[in-house]
């Protein structure tokens, strides 16, 4: 079991690295105007998300799993369960947003960027604070 979370805490991490790094892309390229700098946030973005961020949500989540079985499903646990599920679809939101700047599609301004890149933070204090307290 410590295996399992420790692997679990490991990809968690690296998953939150890209899930607050590639918003923080988003900014700067949505503030660019020169060619290369929207070629190079293009290059950045996808091996961020296919390199790093997709590779530690499928481990965290795998590893997340296999730590179920060593707990009951209490309350705490099925609203993490459920944030998570909500970190998935945010990750596939900027799966797609990723798509819309390499399409040359960009409909958002780098200050909406900013408050996006907010959300994975919100839910992360909430995961941990449900992790440690066990409120429920």
């Amino acid at each position: 079991m410590l295996w399992y979370k420790t692997l679990h805490i490991i990809f968690m991490i690296t998953w939150f690295a890209g899930l607050f790094y590639l918003p923080r892309l988003f900014v700067y390229h949505a503030m660019s105007n020169d060619q290369i700098s929207l070629e190079r946030f293009k290059v950045m973005e996808r091996k961020l998300f296919w390199g790093i961020m997709t590779p530690g949500a499928i481990l965290t989540i795998i590893f997340g799993i296999l730590l179920i079985q060593f707990h009951q499903l209490l309350l705490w646990l099925q609203l993490k369960i459920f944030i998570v599920g909500l970190l998935v679809l945010y990750h596939i939101w900027c799966g797609k947003i990723m798509y819309d700047f390499k399409n040359d599609r960009n409909n958002h301004s780098h200050i909406w960027y900013r408050v996006f890149n907010e959300i994975p933070v919100i839910m992360l204090i909430v995961i941990i604070y449900l992790v440690v307290f066990k409120p429920f």
